[in-house]
C-alpha cells in the first residue's frame, strides 16, 4: 500500500488506544497439541480417539461451569477409563513456550501509553499458572473460566472493552483463530489475524499503533 493510501486510511480510522491480545497461539505457542498429548497418554488412548471426547466437554470447562475433577470424571466416563492422576496444571505447564517478542511487544505498547488487554479462552488451572509469571503489562485480563462465556460469543468481547474503557473502534485484537476474529469483527473491533510476528508487526502500524 502507498504511503498516501495510508495516511488517507488512518484519517478515516478511529485512533487505536487499547490492544487486545489472545494467550494461546498468540503470546505463547497453541498449547492444545501439547495438552492432547499429555492428556491422552495419562488416559493410555490413541490421540484420535481422545481428542473428539476432551473436546466434546472443554467448552464447559473453559466457560468455569465445571471443575477439573468433573472435567476429567466426563472423558474417564465417556473412554470407559479409570481416571489417571492427571492435573489441568501439569499439562498446560508441561505444553507452555512463551513468544518472547510477542510479550516484549506488548510491554512496549504498555509503555507507550496504550491500555494492553489479555483475552482467552481457558481454564481455571491456568489461570492460576498465568498468575504465577508474574507479567506486569496487562492493564485488563478476560478469562473465559472467570467471565462464563467464550470467544466468539459476542458478549467476551464487550465484557473486554467495556473494562478497558474504549470504544469498538479504539481497539484492535489479535488471535490465531479466524471464527474468533470473526466474532470480534462483529462487534467492530479492528483486528489482526496473526500469521507471524513480523505480520503482526506491520498491520499494527497500519493501525498507526507504534
Amino acid at each position: 500500500m502507498k504511503k498516501e493510501a495510508i495516511i488517507t486510511e488512518l484519517f478515516k480510522m478511529e485512533k487505536i488506544e487499547s490492544v487486545i491480545f489472545d494467550w494461546g497461539g498468540v503470546l505463547i505457542d497453541d498449547p492444545r497439541p501439547g495438552l492432547l498429548r499429555y492428556c491422552s497418554q495419562a488416559f493410555g488412548v490413541p490421540l484420535e480417539d481422545y481428542t473428539p471426547v476432551h473436546d466434546s466437554f472443554l467448552d464447559e470447562f473453559g466457560k468455569g461451569k465445571i471443575s477439573e475433577e468433573r472435567f476429567l470424571q466426563q472423558i474417564s466416563g465417556k473412554l470407559g477409563k479409570s481416571m489417571p492422576p492427571v492435573r489441568w496444571y501439569e499439562a498446560f505447564r508441561s505444553a507452555y513456550v512463551p513468544k518472547q517478542e510477542m510479550f516484549r511487544i506488548a510491554s512496549s505498547l504498555h509503555d507507550k501509553g496504550y491500555k494492553i488487554s489479555l483475552l482467552s479462552n481457558t481454564e481455571l488451572p491456568a489461570v492460576e499458572f498465568f498468575h504465577e509469571q508474574d507479567y506486569d503489562m496487562f492493564d485488563v485480563l478476560v478469562f473465559s473460566c472467570v467471565e462464563g462465556v467464550i470467544k466468539p460469543e459476542r458478549r467476551i468481547y464487550e465484557i473486554t472493552l467495556e473494562r478497558l474503557g474504549s470504544k469498538a473502534g479504539q481497539a484492535v485484537f489479535i488471535d490465531d483463530r479466524q471464527d474468533y476474529i470473526r466474532g470480534a469483527q462483529g462487534v467492530g473491533l479492528n483486528t489482526i489475524l496473526f500469521k507471524s510476528i513480523d505480520q503482526v508487526k506491520g498491520e499494527l502500524v497500519r493501525l498507526g499503533v507504534e
